[in-house]
C-alpha cells in the first residue's frame, strides 16, 4: 500500500476537481513541468530542452497512471520511487513509446496540458494549479533560492576582464551543477551588449568592465530566477542612474506583491514608476515578470490580466532599463514578500514605497 503523501494527495485532489469541472474522464499531463509538479519533484525529461518529457501522467476519478517506455521505467521506479506514490506504471516498448498511453486514453474524454490527439488542451488552467505552491514546495523554493544566490556570488567573484561571455556562463553552469541544480537559462552580457539586448545569450565577446549575469535554475522541478550586475571600478553616472531607476520600478512591484493584488494593477504601478523615473517607454521593451513555479514564469503580468496573487505563490519580477536589470524571486505571504535570492556581496538600496509597509532591498552593481 503506498505511503500517504499529503503534498501528493493535495495535488491529486486538485486534478480530480478539474476533471469534475470539465466533466472529463481523464486528465493527461505531458509537460516536464506538470510531471514534476504532480510527482512532487520527479523528472520526466532526458533532453533538458524539451517541453514534453518521456513519461506522461493520466489521472482518472479513481486511478493514477504513469505511462512511459521501457528505457525510462526502471529509473522512475528505482530512483524516483514513483510506484511508492501510487502511480500505476503502463510500460511501452521504446520503438512504440505511446502505445500504452493511447490505450489508456482510448474512448475517453480527456483534458490535457498539451495538444494531444483529441484531448481538450487546458494548459493555462493547469499552469495556475502548478502556481499554487504547497508549504512543502515553499521550503524547497527557499533552499533553491539560497543556492542560486550562492551560484551567482561564486561566479561573480571569479570574473576577470578578458573572459568571454561563454566562459562566464560556464562559471555559472559549473557552480549550479555541482550543487545538483540545473541551469535552464544562462544570460550573459558584456559591456555595450547590456544596452542592446534584453535576452543576451552568451557569445565569445570578451568582458571589459561591465557584466550582466542572469540565471534561471531548476531543482526538483521548481525554477528560481535572478540577475546580478558586476562592474570593474565605479559605474559611470548614467549607468548608476539607470540601475537606480530599475530598482525603483522593482520596489514598486515587490512592495505591492501581496495576496489579493491583481497582475494588471501591478503592471500599472510598474508603468507609473517607469514614467516617474524618466523612462516611460521602457516597460514595452521587455515583460516585467510574473508568477513562477515549475516554469520560469507560469504566467506574466499583462495588461488586463485577471489573475490575483495568492498566499504561498512565488513571483519573479524583472524590470529593465537599457543597460540595467533587476530580478529576484519572492514568496508571497500576508506579510512582506519573502526574498528568496538575497545576496550579501552586492551593495543594496533599500527603498520604501508610498502607502506600503516595510521596504524593498534592491541589489545594485557589484564593484570589483
Amino acid at each position: 500500500m503506498p505511503a500517504q503523501n499529503p503534498e501528493l494527495q493535495q495535488k491529486i485532489t486538485a486534478l480530480r476537481a478539474l476533471l469534475n469541472r470539465h466533466r472529463a474522464d481523464a486528465v493527461l499531463l505531458r509537460r516536464v513541468s506538470s510531471f514534476s509538479w504532480a510527482t512532487c519533484g520527479a523528472g520526466s525529461y532526458v533532453n533538458t530542452a524539451v517541453t514534453e518529457g518521456a513519461a506522461s501522467l493520466v489521472i482518472t476519478p479513481d486511478r493514477q497512471y504513469l505511462a512511459t517506455n521501457n528505457i525510462e521505467a526502471p529509473r522512475l521506479m528505482d530512483e524516483e520511487h514513483l510506484e511508492d506514490q501510487g502511480w500505476e506504471f503502463v510500460i511501452s516498448p521504446w520503438h512504440s513509446p505511446l502505445q500504452g498511453l493511447n490505450r489508456l486514453l482510448e474512448d475517453q474524454k480527456v483534458i490535457s496540458d498539451v495538444s494531444y490527439d483529441q484531448a481538450r488542451e487546458i494548459a493555462a488552467e493547469i499552469a495556475r494549479l502548478r502556481a499554487c505552491l504547497t508549504p512543502w514546495e515553499g521550503e524547497r523554493f527557499r533552499r533553491l533560492g539560497k543556492a542560486c544566490a550562492e551560484i551567482l556570488t561564486a561566479a561573480a567573484v571569479a570574473l576577470r576582464p578578458g573572459m568571454s561571455e561563454h566562459e562566464i556562463a560556464a562559471l555559472m553552469s559549473a557552480e549550479a551543477q555541482r550543487r545538483g541544480i540545473q541551469p535552464i537559462v544562462l544570460l550573459v552580457a558584456a559591456d555595450e551588449r547590456n544596452y542592446r539586448y534584453r535576452h543576451p545569450l552568451p557569445t565569445d565577446r570578451g568582458l571589459q568592465r561591465y557584466a550582466l549575469l542572469g540565471l534561471n535554475a531548476r531543482q526538483r522541478g521548481l525554477v528560481c530566477s535572478m540577475t546580478r550586475l558586476v562592474h570593474f571600478g565605479p559605474p559611470p553616472p548614467d549607468l548608476t542612474a539607470r540601475i537606480r531607476a530599475a530598482a525603483r520600478v522593482n520596489a514598486a512591484l515587490v512592495a505591492r506583491s501581496r495576496p489579493g493584488a491583481s497582475l494588471d494593477a501591478l503592471l500599472g504601478f510598474a508603468r507609473e514608476a517607469y514614467t516617474d523615473c524618466g523612462f516611460p517607454d521602457e516597460w514595452q521593451r521587455h515583460h516585467q515578470g510574473g508568477v513562477t513555479g515549475y516554469e520560469p514564469r507560469e504566467y506574466l503580468a499583462l495588461p488586463a490580466a485577471a489573475d490575483i496573487l495568492k498566499e504561498g505563490q512565488a513571483v519573479a519580477w524583472n524590470p529593465t532599463i537599457a543597460g540595467a536589470k533587476m530580478e529576484d524571486t519572492y514568496l508571497i505571504s500576508d506579510q512582506a514578500p519573502e526574498l528568496l535570492t538575497a545576496t550579501s556581496l552586492w551593495p543594496e538600496e533599500t527603498l520604501s514605497v508610498p502607502d506600503q509597509p516595510g521596504a524593498v532591498r534592491c541589489a545594485l552593481a557589484l564593484e570589483l
